[in-house]
């Protein structure tokens, strides 16, 4: 869709307030090469870097105020004044911004119809300090492999008013765009911890009180047969594998989600949320 009079002398008025910042990119541009391995997620990624794109994500990366290292822009593709104004947010927040054609958009977009907002952002840290600690709820993720089951698991936690989530034995990238979309943007509003060793993990969960309970299908106990009075953490492990044997040691509460068909267990995604949802249910109605 072509832009109007009034987008297209919008968009000249921009580029001009900014032309400071402004550079014109072609297909093999470095930046674009960048974002390209970003989407891909092809190369590595030491600096926590991602994409976003459209107008959706754009109104994400500003409410979660997302550091914004550069800005491809596509005047071509804006087809809407909302574009147009968080064009304008970009392009004050971005360090540089790359004005790119209509072919090179189509090139690295995601979407069937680009609306000219590429982003590379920066994943924001969590620190530990600001983790509540009073009647709390925290999932750890063992060794979840699935970059849409850890996205999908997230956005869980944003429905159940989880309060953290733990990494340990990491096997996917927190920036994979997978695991990104999966999230629904709750990746950038959830706190997310890694640690180094399930040991560390545990030593922190101890220090702090936290009752573990581990999601095993073997336990004779359901989710449906516990209080969880007092801090909760739920250990989901890996989808070949399973939760590391070292979360067994100290006798943790082994709790299951009933299996009445042929199947002998779920996604790891929906087992947790259906068990966070039972976990933050139990909490409210103790609070009535």
């Amino acid at each position: 869709m072509e832009n109007t009079t009034r987008e297209q002398l919008e968009i000249e008025q921009l580029l001009e307030d900014y032309k400071s910042k402004v550079f014109f990119a072609g297909a093999k541009n470095k930046i674009i090469k960048r974002a390209e391995s970003l989407i891909n997620n092809t190369k590595p990624n030491p600096e926590r870097l991602f994409v976003m794109e459209g107008i959706w994500a754009f109104n994400v990366a500003f409410e979660a105020g997302l550091e914004m290292r550069d800005f491809i822009f596509c005047p071509e593709c804006v087809y809407s004044l909302e574009a147009l104004e968080l064009a304008r947010k970009a392009m004050a927040t971005a360090d540089k911004i790359h004005v790119i054609s209509q072919r090179v958009a189509e090139r690295i977009s995601e979407r069937d119809k680009p609306d000219g907002l590429i982003a590379i952002c920066k994943k924001q840290e969590h620190d530990l300090s600001a983790i509540k600690t009073k009647d709390a709820v925290i999932v750890v993720l063992d060794g979840v492999e699935i970059p849409g089951n850890i996205g999908t698991i997230l956005r869980s936690c944003d429905g159940a008013d989880i309060d953290a989530v733990f990494i340990v034995n990491r096997r996917a990238r927190l920036t994979h765009p997978k695991l990104i979309k999966g999230s629904m943007g709750a990746v950038f509003f959830k706190p997310v911890i890694e640690f180094e060793t399930v040991a560390a993990c545990k030593s922190w969960l101890a220090e702090h009180g936290f009752t573990i309970y581990l999601a095993d299908t073997r336990a004779e106990k359901t989710y449906r047969d516990y209080d969880y009075n007092g801090n909760v953490a739920l250990v989901a492990g890996s989808e070949r594998y399973g939760i590391t044997k070292e979360w067994y040691e100290d006798s943790p509460e082994l709790l299951s989600i009933p299996m009445l068909g042929r199947c002998d267990s779920l996604n790891v995604a929906i087992a947790s949320t259906m068990i966070l949802y039972e976990i933050r249910l139990k909490k409210m109605e103790g609070e009535v």
